[in-house]
């Protein structure tokens, strides 16, 4: 049987969502809670919407677990507080329930939004969110911000804003990159897509900041895109301004059909 878990993790300490030996991941974290609680004879084994990198924080993560072999399977309410009893303060469990049939976390979804938040104020951000915003000491125009995102937009090989893995595409649809300015000062990043590659949209940020600081025109963010590899004037933007708010899923219907459809892999943009 098959459970989600809606996740909530401030990433300040853990060194990513995905289990390293020796180091505390957000993987290893909930696996050995869930094991935990429940007495499993072997560790549980979570797959989640988005691995998010070492620093990175989420408000809307979700992972499913598969219990398969239990004589009764467990009760939500129950297993949702003693999980909260077992799990450390900087990740929560929001909810967990019983998946719909054909649910993938990862497969089945059909976008994930961010938020990347910066201060640009000489001050710096406020010290209580200082973990989550990022202070950058160049006051940047957002209008040239929007204007680079544009550029952006859409189907594309985004080989120049991903680390490569063997075997990985790097084609994604950008369904948003949209920068505003708060009225606390703060400039916060909206960064919907499909899927993310790694480090892709701290690399997106790191070309719009660029031209946002004047050091770039706005159509330079096309040249990146076209050169289809790593430029060294594109800066990886620092993790902590990153948050994963939300991953969206289409009706339960059809979760299976969408999870089959993301599993074919994209070389090419298509016409």
């Amino acid at each position: 049987m098959r459970w989600r878990l809606d996740v909530s993790y401030d990433g300040g300490d853990f060194r990513g969502w995905a289990t390293q030996p020796g180091l505390r991941t957000v993987q290893e974290t909930l696996e050995e809670a869930l094991t935990t609680v429940l007495r499993l004879p072997e560790t549980a084994r979570l797959t989640c919407a988005g691995r998010t990198d070492a620093g990175v924080h989420a408000r809307g993560q979700v992972a499913h677990v598969d219990l398969d072999g239990l004589e009764v399977q467990p009760d939500p309410e129950k297993l949702l507080r003693r999980l909260g009893r077992r799990l450390p303060a900087d990740v929560r469990v929001r909810a967990v329930r019983p998946a719909a049939p054909g649910f993938d976390a990862r497969f089945s979804a059909l976008r994930r939004r961010y938020v990347y938040r910066i201060c640009d104020d000489t001050v710096g951000p406020d010290p209580l969110a200082r973990g989550h915003v990022v202070h950058y000491r160049h006051r940047l125009d957002v209008d040239a911000m929007v204007a680079a995102s544009a550029h952006l937009l859409g189907e594309h090989d985004f080989a120049s804003f991903c680390r490569r893995r063997e075997g990985a595409t790097t084609v994604r649809t950008l369904l948003r990159l949209d920068p505003v300015r708060r009225p606390d000062g703060t400039i916060e990043a909206t960064v919907a897509a499909d899927a993310f590659c790694h480090s892709m949209v701290r690399s997106l940020m790191g070309v719009v900041v660029a031209v946002g600081e004047g050091r770039f025109a706005p159509s330079w963010a096309t040249e990146v895109l076209d050169a289809r590899a790593r430029l060294s004037q594109v800066t990886v933007m620092p993790a902590h301004g990153l948050t994963l708010e939300e991953v969206v899923y289409p009706s339960d219907d059809e979760l299976a059909s969408r999870a089959h459809q993301t599993r074919r892999r994209r070389d090419e943009p298509q016409d």
